[in-house]
């Protein structure tokens, strides 16, 4: 076995990892800046996650269709290039009406919302004798109003929901990159 694919002990990897302290916190300073510039102009924040969501879906489409000439049997050659075409035309039409593409997926997101709070909810109760199944529960009503919140919007919302939560996003993981290499440097 040669060096590169050698085992190191976990102690080893942490000390590499404690040594570049400084990277994630660099990184986490990074993703705050982009989250503030995402919350800073949420339209254009919507819209670049949008086209980002089009790159992926017409790569997934090309993909699709390359696995189905490599595929040995007619049924899945055709099942391989419908989803491929499928994806293709679904990418297409991200980018040719990013605003509709925008709506469409807020909306998907509200009913996620919606669901995965009942889901809560109802794990929540499952677990009622366990503690902290309030907190599951109560969890689960906070993400049915943001269920709500954004479905009663729709589709005036889809401007900027989808952008809000990429800043959001990027803020928390920001900070959680920071707060972990401040971590690392103490241990030092």
């Amino acid at each position: 076995m040669t060096d590169a694919f050698r085992e190191e002990s976990l102690g080893e990897a942490l000390g590499k990892v404690r040594s570049n302290w400084g990277w994630f916190v660099v990184f986490g300073a990074l993703l705050v800046l982009l989250g503030l510039i995402a919350l800073g102009n949420l339209a254009v924040a919507t819209v670049a996650s949008i086209f980002v969501v089009g790159v992926v879906m017409i790569v997934g489409g090309i993909a699709h269709i390359i696995l189905a000439f490599r595929g040995r049997s007619w049924h899945s050659f055709l099942g391989w290039v419908l989803g491929g075409v499928l994806y293709l035309i679904a990418g297409v039409l991200v980018f040719a009406d990013p605003a509709l593409a925008s709506s469409v997926l807020t909306l998907v997101i509200a009913f996620a919302l919606l669901a995965a709070g009942a889901a809560r909810i109802w794990f929540g109760f499952a677990v009622r004798p366990e503690k902290g199944w309030l907190w599951i529960a109560a969890a689960g009503v906070v993400t049915i109003l943001a269920g709500l919140v954004i479905a009663t919007g729709w589709p005036v919302n889809s401007l900027w929901v989808i952008g809000l939560f990429l800043g959001v996003d990027l803020l928390f993981q920001g900070g959680s990159f920071i707060a972990f290499g401040l971590a690392l440097r103490a241990r030092t």
